[in-house]
């Protein structure tokens, strides 16, 4: 039987997080309660329990329990919803959400306790399995990249922290610079992926955990983010406007990645997504619809997830914010009319992706959207209604099949990697390395878009048309899965596509400036690191 969250796993980690405090100041974190590293660190249980430490962080109120998908899905040009929730983040004012701090101080926590189990697992001979051992530090390794990663792009260059606090002469540490941030990136992936087990090995450990696929995953997807940021040429055309029609912006490198070799990196991202694909450790879930049910959760296609448990600590509230039955009634955040009609008629992220006849929690009934009234006014009998302007709410299935919907916390799961972003990794990458979309480029889009019935990609694109095809289809498919942000980001279009935009549908603010391009430092950081004398433009 598969559990949601291995009963052995979560008591590791709630017996750890019972001996850890969520502290606001991510340097001053003790990594584990009073126990030295000397009395600690003694046997494999003892490096477990260690490891359920580093991954308990993404499980608190600084991370995943809201304010790491707050910051990055409700900030982009396809997202809508009630003022009351989207009036911070979602309109362009970060500093008004009180989980503004939460993505920096926790992606430090994990990087506090990654090194500490690195510093201490490594010399540890007696008393363990080698193999796990080596798990486990595959696992610190890439848990420390991968947060490195996330806060190059929220933050632009950080601190470097790679010891841990006792073994740090000076907590005053200047910025690097955003290359350098990514070599430990790519440092750290290269070695997780060398210690890591791949999916199904019987030591590859619980769901939940980091894979070689998901390492090789990250490492992918952080050279395509360092490469597309750098191009430095040429046009991209995303839809959008009051219009929605099609408008070309000009591609400029992002500032920090001016001189990077684009064309080498892109390489360097095609040929690991092809390891990936290689490997047949994934494939594409037959069924859009039943890959986002309880059923279809930790399959071939979901590389990593986020866990969760009804009834447990292990609960979040997506699942009230993002779909149509909720304890507000409705749900909080829907797409956009505009996005939603970027979908053929026939393609299942459309047609199953969304829900189109619904009840809320007061038993009214409405479908979506008003303008196809004939497909779903009237149901198995039942009618449903929809006012044409408040009620055109494009509510996503994604986050909507959980144990207790009728509470405001729940067991849904969070997407971190799919294999169909791999598929659109290798495509893009591809693409842009050889000059013009390969012939290998065009079998992994169009296996996304043959999955949802949605007909074949053009044959006949230049190099930009493929790569604008690709975005959309990133947009299209990875809806409401935190990606759509750093898409806009890394092309170096995010300011115009959401200004073009200006007052999106249910008058949610999309003007944007400047300071928009990164998240502030908390000032915290800026108070107790000496060496970081400003903080991010605009803040």
């Amino acid at each position: 039987m598969k559990h949601s969250l291995p009963i052995k796993w979560m008591t590791g980690i709630l017996l750890v997080m019972l001996s850890l405090s969520s502290c606001k100041k991510a340097l001053m974190e003790k990594p584990f309660s009073f126990l030295s590293p000397e009395n600690f660190y003694k046997n494999e249980n003892d490096a477990k329990t260690a490891i359920n430490g580093v991954y308990s962080a993404l499980y608190t109120y600084d991370l995943y329990l809201q304010p790491i998908w707050n910051l990055t899905m409700l900030d982009d040009d396809h997202v809508s919803g009630a003022d009351w929730f989207l009036g911070t983040s979602g309109a362009g004012n970060p500093q008004g959400y009180w989980g503004v701090d939460g993505p920096w101080v926790g992606f430090y926590t994990i990087i506090s306790r990654a090194n500490t189990v690195i510093e201490n697992i490594e010399p540890l001979n007696q008393n363990i399995d080698t193999d796990i051992k080596n798990r486990i530090l595959g696992e610190a390794y890439f848990l420390r990249g991968w947060s490195y990663f996330q806060l190059v792009q929220l933050y632009g260059g950080v601190p470097l922290r790679l010891s841990s606090l006792s073994k740090e002469k000076d907590i005053n540490k200047p910025r690097a610079s955003v290359v350098e941030v990514y070599n430990t990136v790519f440092s750290d992936l290269k070695k997780a992926e060398t210690m890591l087990f791949p999916t199904g090995h019987p030591k590859a450990g619980e769901a939940g955990r980091a894979t070689r696929g998901v390492a090789k995953g990250f490492l992918a997807k952080a050279y395509l983010t360092l490469a597309s940021c750098a191009v430095n040429s040429g046009n991209v055309v995303v839809r959008g406007g009051q219009d929605n029609g099609n408008y070309s912006y000009a591609k400029t490198a992002v500032k920090g990645y001016e001189g990077v070799d684009a064309k080498q990196y892109f390489g360097l991202a095609r040929d690991k997504a092809m390891e990936v694909i290689s490997s047949k450790e994934y494939s594409l879930f037959p069924s859009w619809k039943t890959l986002w049910s309880k059923s279809g959760r930790n399959n071939t296609e979901h590389m990593w997830q986020i866990q969760s448990m009804s009834g447990s600590s292990f609960v979040n509230n997506l699942h009230n914010y993002f779909s149509a039955l909720s304890t507000f009634g409705r749900g909080a955040v829907w797409a956009t009319n505009n996005h939603y009609s970027d979908y053929e008629d026939a393609d299942l992220r459309g047609l199953d992706g969304i829900a189109h006849n619904y009840q809320t929690n007061t038993g009214a009934r409405y479908f979506y959207p008003s303008s196809q009234a004939a497909l779903y006014r009237v149901v198995n009998g039942l009618t449903y209604t929809n006012n044409g302007t408040t009620d055109n709410r494009a509510y996503v299935i994604k986050y909507a099949d959980v144990t207790e919907p009728t509470l405001a916390n729940s067991d849904a799961y969070y997407p971190i990697m799919r294999y169909a972003e791999i598929l659109l990794i290798y495509a893009e990458a591809a693409n842009e390395a050889n000059g013009a979309p390969t012939t290998e480029a065009y079998a992994q889009l169009n296996a996304i878009r043959s999955r949802s019935k949605a007909t074949l990609a053009p044959a006949t694109m230049n190099l930009e048309q493929f790569r604008s095809y690709v975005l959309a289809e990133r947009a299209r498919e990875l809806l409401f899965e935190g990606i759509r942000r750093f898409d806009l980001m890394r092309w170096n279009v995010y300011l115009q596509v959401m200004n073009k935009i200006s007052a999106g549908q249910n008058n949610i603010s999309k003007v944007r400036s400047q300071r928009n391009l990164l998240l502030p430092i908390p000032l915290g950081e800026l108070n107790s690191n000496q060496s970081i004398k400003e903080n991010n433009p605009g803040w």
